[in-house]
């Protein structure tokens, strides 16, 4: 039974996006995405060194034959520099899609509700594919969608806080309303994190921090990747019910009785 992950009529077999900063080195990141298995690739584009045209950035280091680009506006703190750096980046990417940042606030990095819906709606009018960063706000998501974004990207909690989801009753409210993919994005801190998304019905999770600055990226990109594969699997097949009290495991029905013993004559 196919069970691909379809974002703006794309089809991806993976439901796994991976950002690309905080690596050591270029090649921790390449091996990194190579044991994800992931097929999006997120670049921040305002933060590029694009006035150094000698030097290697994110976008020269990935294989864009093997991966979806998607531009990002990390570290715009208004509308007028999200507009901005999301048309820089479908001009250096040929990409329409954007995942929408808009953070004005420096020091727990919260998106801009208000900011967002605003660009949001100028992004789609020039023909973006939206996929906006959010708090997990269930009306907030539910206006982004009807504006006709292609996904909404609720945060588990604080941008590489590795704290997990703290917001799980809003996600799960999200999750039960949306008629677009909903991608669980930041805070994500470990591959139980990513399996406890999907679990509760995420169609994918978006991660940078909890690989990048991990002992051993490549590892825990692919334990990540089986966490999201894991979480998935659990979700379709159903989870059984919460109760407080117990059940026997074992039938009921059948058991032998015991036999008394005789008394000893």
């Amino acid at each position: 039974m196919n069970d691909d992950l379809i974002i703006a009529g794309k089809r991806f077999s993976s439901r796994l996006i991976l950002g690309t900063g905080k690596y050591a080195n270029p090649e921790l990141c390449r091996e990194a995405l190579d044991a994800s298995g992931t097929e999006i690739v997120t670049v921040a584009i305002r933060r590029l060194d694009l006035d150094n045209p000698d030097k290697e950035t994110e976008l020269d280091y990935i294989d864009w034959s093997r991966y979806t680009i998607l531009p990002n506006t990390a570290g715009c703190k208004t509308v007028e520099e999200a507009l901005l750096t999301a048309r820089l980046g479908r001009e250096l990417t040929g990409s329409d899609w954007v995942k929408l940042e808009v953070i004005p606030d420096p020091k727990y990095l919260l998106p801009d509700p208000i900011g967002t819906v605003e660009a949001a709606r100028i992004l789609l009018d020039e023909g973006f594919a939206v996929l906006p960063y959010i708090h997990a706000d269930p009306v907030l998501a539910r206006r982004l969608e009807e504006l006709g974004c292609a996904t909404v990207m609720p945060l588990g909690s604080a941008i590489g806080s590795g704290q997990g989801i703290l917001t799980l009753e809003e996600i799960k409210i999200i999750i039960e309303g949306a008629n677009v993919p909903v991608v669980v994005d930041a805070g994500i801190g470990a591959p139980s994190d990513a399996a406890l998304a999907m679990e509760i019905g995420a169609d994918c999770v978006l991660l940078n921090s909890a690989i990048a600055l991990a002992e051993d990226p490549p590892l825990m990109a692919g334990a990540m990747k089986l966490g999201v594969e894991a979480g998935r699997s659990a979700y379709r097949a159903g989870r059984i019910p919460k109760q407080r009290h117990a059940t026997a495991s074992s039938p009921t029905e059948g058991v032998a009785a015991a036999r008394r013993r005789q008394p000893v004559s």
